[in-house]
């Protein structure tokens, strides 16, 4: 599977247009559970507003969107295409519009919920989601040196040893590459040590 981009956390942004607010939230959101609670918290911030308009699009294909009461396709389709536009996913935006008194027209809408949409997206941290395994072994003392170096000298993100009565190393891979190292490990271990693989996740890397 691809490697894609999403966001880290959440980002705002406001964006006014006649007397009308538009305040938009991006957010993380790998599953529609998720994705439901971020709309759902930005409603209870909101209770006041005339529209909370919303699209998601999940890194399994998945998009949803609402134009919540503005007309057909000034709103939340705007949203979903800024989305596509930027090409991330397992991402929610959602636009809560404070109704200034002034109609903007369709083309006003659009503008408006795009804009809005698009300053969120930019104002956010972009990720790089890799599929990844995280691994793990247990070495002696003496031999806890060599095996870091021969850790460090692959594609990995090596976390912090822990010492006990022996070294314990973890550390994240992108899938798919574990098996060279793992040769390696068991060369300088003498087989005395095997790697502990876990199943591919998507993770930041």
């Amino acid at each position: 599977m691809a490697d894609y981009k999403t966001l880290r956390g959440t980002a705002t942004f406001e964006y006014e247009e006649k007397r009308s607010r538009f305040i938009a939230t991006a957010s993380f959101a790998d599953t529609e559970e998720k994705a439901l609670t971020v709309l759902n918290a930005v409603r209870a911030a909101n209770r006041t507003a005339r529209h909370n308009v919303y699209a998601y699009v999940l890194q399994n294909g998945r998009t949803r969107y609402s134009d919540d009461g503005e007309p057909a396709k000034t709103a939340g389709t705007p949203v979903l295409e800024t989305i596509h536009h930027a090409e991330v996913s397992d991402v929610i935006v959602v636009v809560t519009r404070y109704f200034g008194g002034i109609l903007l027209g369709t083309g006003g809408l659009v503008r408006a919920y795009t804009a809005a949409a698009a300053g969120a997206l930019q104002a956010a941290e972009l990720v790089s989601m890799r599929l990844v395994v995280d691994c793990s072994i247990r070495v002696p003392y003496a031999m806890y040196e060599q095996a870091q170096r021969c850790i460090q000298a692959a594609e990995t993100r090596l976390d912090e040893p822990v010492f006990d009565d022996a070294v314990t190393l973890r550390w994240r891979m992108p899938a798919g590459t574990e098996n060279a190292l793992c040769e390696a490990l068991r060369e300088l271990l003498r087989g005395a040590a095997e790697v502990e693989i876990s199943q591919p996740l998507y993770a930041p890397f």
